[in-house]
């Protein structure tokens, strides 16, 4: 056994006080543990679920994007177009005459048109030579629409009586466009 003391430090600085010891820190309890892959994961689902909790309701019934597949509202609206669609109307509300809306096609669903309407529930759409009426039980006079959207007019003739739950749209670009049919909504 050694005799031998361990040298005694003074910790008085030069006036006779007590000076300040440094005190060692434990590096490790100041740094950021690397998270781990669990964690990693976890947050990536967890902005995930927030995202789509926000994201998919306002898709479905606040706004929602389309993008202009041919030429059938030229000029109105171009091939290749993008539109951001407002969803909340068609819960609010019917549609007007002269209303621009999306709709499926009837013979295939997976398809969407853009089209405007034409003739509401309940009247008869006339397309002499390609002038617009429109008459109904309330509108015994024809009203001949005025339509300074249709650049290209197709000049054919037909007549159509509407159900109560029926509408009837056309494109703008009635030469090239897919027209005259009713759509149940």
């Amino acid at each position: 056994m050694s005799t031998e003391k361990e040298p005694v430090t003074d910790l008085r600085d030069t006036t006779g006080n007590e000076a300040s010891t440094p005190v060692a820190t434990n590096n490790k309890e100041n740094e950021v543990a690397p998270a781990s892959t669990l964690q990693l994961i976890w947050e990536t689902v967890r902005y995930a679920l927030i995202a789509a909790l926000i994201i998919i309701p306002v898709r479905t019934f606040v706004a929602q994007p389309f993008v202009v597949s041919g030429n059938s509202m030229f000029p109105t609206f171009q091939n290749g177009e993008y539109l951001i669609v407002d969803e909340t109307t068609k819960y609010i509300g019917d549609y007007q005459r002269g209303d621009v809306v999306i709709l499926r096609y009837p013979n295939d669903p997976s398809k969407f048109f853009i089209k405007r309407v034409i003739g509401l529930p309940g009247e008869t759409v006339t397309i002499q030579n390609g002038q617009v009426s429109i008459t109904s039980e309330t509108q015994k006079e024809p009203l001949v629409l005025s339509e300074p959207y249709v650049k290209n007019a197709k000049f054919d003739s037909s007549n159509r009586t509407l159900d109560n739950e029926e509408y009837f749209v056309m494109g703008d670009n009635r030469a090239q466009s897919i027209d005259s049919f009713g759509v149940t909504y």
